[in-house]
């Protein structure tokens, strides 16, 4: 069994607010296209299935700030039916929208994979 990772990120096309589920790279590629210059999304969905992972991959407007498109795909994941073992959010920083991640991370029993950068976003977003 393929473990599953919830991915949000911009794209060059496909549909917003709707979950698209790949787990090998030309299915990537020709349903979301190249990546936007400055997204890291779909350098992480290509990460993730090169590991042998299955992707569920959340197209947003604006990777960090399209608070709408995350809370709708963030929304989509509280739904058990399928096991999301990992989340990941590249440029979130924002602490609502990492608020619900962690809601979704506490339904599934999973976790958030976060690097440097996004965390020491959120950690000098927080009031002191």
């Amino acid at each position: 069994m393929l473990q599953t990772i919830a991915l949000f990120g911009e794209a060059e096309k496909g549909a917003f607010k709707t979950p698209h589920v790949f787990n090998r790279l030309p299915q990537l590629f020709d349903h979301l296209g190249n990546p936007p210059m400055e997204s890291d999304g779909l350098c992480f969905a290509v990460q993730a299935i090169l590991y042998q992972r299955e992707v569920i991959y959340f197209r947003v407007e604006e990777e960090g700030f399209s608070k709408n498109d995350y809370a709708h795909g963030l929304k989509a994941l509280e739904n058990k039916t399928k096991k999301v073992h990992a989340l990941c959010l590249p440029g979130v920083g924002d602490p609502g929208i990492l608020a619900l991640t962690a809601a979704v991370c506490h339904i599934h029993n999973s976790i958030l994979i976060t690097n440097q950068k996004d965390l020491y976003d959120f950690l000098t977003s927080m009031p002191t």
